[in-house]
């Protein structure tokens, strides 16, 4: 593992400069930095207090391989009806490479962390997406990459897989986060300005 930056971005910086990232060094997230991760992750907002959060690291490379093997293998059945979600500008469409056996989802970082969360009222994975937000910015501040796997929740919830990773029958995988270090440069992905509905004074 690479040594982190020294100072911290500040929490704005880290909003503003954090993107989705796709390439990455394939090297192992240290413990003592996944542990920060997590502690930031559950500073998140959740509401009446519940903190449904719970936490699964892999850093295994067969079982990574594996489930990427198998999300390919589900998505390559629904292509057509996602095709849409990805988009020619950020390369060769997904529909098109899961295809190939060397793409992997989790685009050969070493670590994927998947926030779980188990069903104790109507806003569990709204706290799940705001942990995952807090670690992400975490991440980005530390120097290091992240991006949000969708397509491995399905995999994730398998009961033989959540058996596998210790995830109790009674929860289900929400957040599937990559964490690592950035192959190279990451390009700035401009945004549209907010749009605003109303405004009333």
């Amino acid at each position: 593992m690479r040594k982190l930056k020294e100072t911290p971005l500040s929490a704005l910086d880290a909003i503003f400069t954090r993107r989705s990232v796709r390439s990455y060094q394939h090297q192992k997230v240290d413990a003592d930095t996944i542990r920060a991760l997590l502690d930031a992750a559950v500073q998140a907002p959740t509401a009446v207090h519940m903190e449904p959060w719970s936490f699964v690291v892999v850093q295994n490379d067969a079982m990574l391989k594996r489930y990427s093997d198998a999300a390919k293998a589900s998505w390559v059945q629904d292509a057509a009806k996602y095709e849409a979600l990805h988009v020619p500008k950020l390369g060769r469409g997904f529909a098109a490479r899961v295809g190939d056996p060397a793409f992997s989802i989790f685009y050969d970082a070493g670590t994927l962390i998947v926030i779980c969360a188990r069903p104790l009222g109507p806003f569990v994975e709204a706290d799940c997406w705001l942990a995952a937000e807090n670690l992400m910015l975490a991440a980005s501040a530390l120097g290091l990459g992240t991006c949000c796997i969708g397509s491995a929740v399905p995999v994730l919830n398998k009961p033989d897989v959540k058996s596998e990773l210790g995830i109790p029958d009674d929860a289900k995988a929400v957040v599937p986060i990559i964490v690592g270090v950035p192959a190279g440069a990451v390009k700035d992905v401009p945004r549209k300005a907010p749009a605003i509905l109303s405004w009333k004074k």
